[in-house]
């Protein structure tokens, strides 16, 4: 019986420390959206209409952005992405973890 509590003990202690471990997702994905608009705003080029891309990016242990890829059809759009985002710093820390974003990006002309 007292191995048989030790052991429930033990079971309640790792499922809270991995409840209190676990963050919001949703929380980070909209910080990250929030300072990628920021680091995106006016664009180096002319815009002739809305220009869209996906990127695929992850934060690296100093928290900077590390672009993986930049799906779009025009080049300037693929260019000034990766200049602007690339290796730039973020508040947003995404913990230990190793994760992969995707992220939708859409510019219009002002």
């Amino acid at each position: 019986m007292k191995k048989l509590n030790v052991l429930l003990l033990a079971v309640a202690f790792a499922v809270s420390s991995v409840a209190s471990a676990s963050t919001n997702p949703t929380k980070i994905e909209n910080a990250l959206n929030k300072e990628i608009r920021t680091l995106l705003k006016k664009p180096s080029f002319k815009i002739k209409k809305e220009l869209t891309a996906y990127v695929t990016f992850t934060l690296n242990s100093k928290g900077e952005i590390v672009v993986l890829s930049v799906d779009s059809k025009s080049e300037n759009l693929d260019g000034y992405i990766k200049s602007r985002l690339n290796y730039k710093k973020v508040g947003t820390q995404y913990g230990s973890e190793a994760k992969v974003f995707k992220m939708p990006v859409r510019i219009v002309e002002e």
